[in-house]
């Protein structure tokens, strides 16, 4: 007799989290491989083929960084807002980058050093995320990190599991022994 695996609200809600985010992904890596496809054109490249990287890229890294932090009981929870900070500066900043007219020359006002296009990618979407993402998992580390309990729940249904695949019972298995 199998018993079926306890469902609750927390379990919906990052199996929920976990769908969204896989749509997101395939979704955007399917705009990153149009966009990277359309290079091949006789044509030329269109416009619009750097647009779908501009967007996919940041999409593909929020969804990757969300299945990565997508823990049971909440989803993602705290990290909702840098994951959102992170996703906004990249689009905003390759967008900007693609938006701004290609008319540097020797004479261009320079930010810090750059050419304005060079210094938004550099600095918007480059350094940005890198202050604001540690700074986020920091303060989030003991509520987005496994508990004991969680470990022991893992190794409980991998016992399971295992011996349900062996044929053994599981209360056969040594779980301490994997410490």
């Amino acid at each position: 007799m199998t018993s079926k695996p306890e469902v609750n609200e927390g379990t919906i809600k990052s199996d929920l989290t976990r769908r969204l985010a896989l749509q997101a992904l395939f979704i955007s890596v399917l705009a990153i491989a149009v966009g990277y496809a359309a290079a091949f054109r006789r044509a030329g490249t269109p416009i619009w083929a750097a647009w779908l990287l501009a967007i996919g890229i940041p999409v593909a890294l929020g969804a990757i960084m969300i299945l990565g932090a997508a823990r049971g009981r909440g989803g993602i929870g705290r990290l909702k807002l840098p994951f959102l900070f992170v996703v906004a500066t990249l689009a905003i900043g390759f967008g900007a980058a693609l938006a701004l007219p290609a008319t540097e020359g020797p004479l261009s006002k320079l930010w810090l050093g750059l050419p304005a296009r060079a210094a938004i990618v550099i600095y918007g979407v480059g350094l940005l995320p890198i202050i604001v993402l540690p700074i986020a998992y920091a303060v989030t580390f003991e509520s987005q990190t496994l508990s004991a309990e969680d470990v022991e729940r893992v190794r409980a249904v991998a016992a399971e599991r295992a011996g349900r695949h062996s044929g053994e019972r599981s209360d056969d298995i040594d779980v301490e022994s994997d410490r």
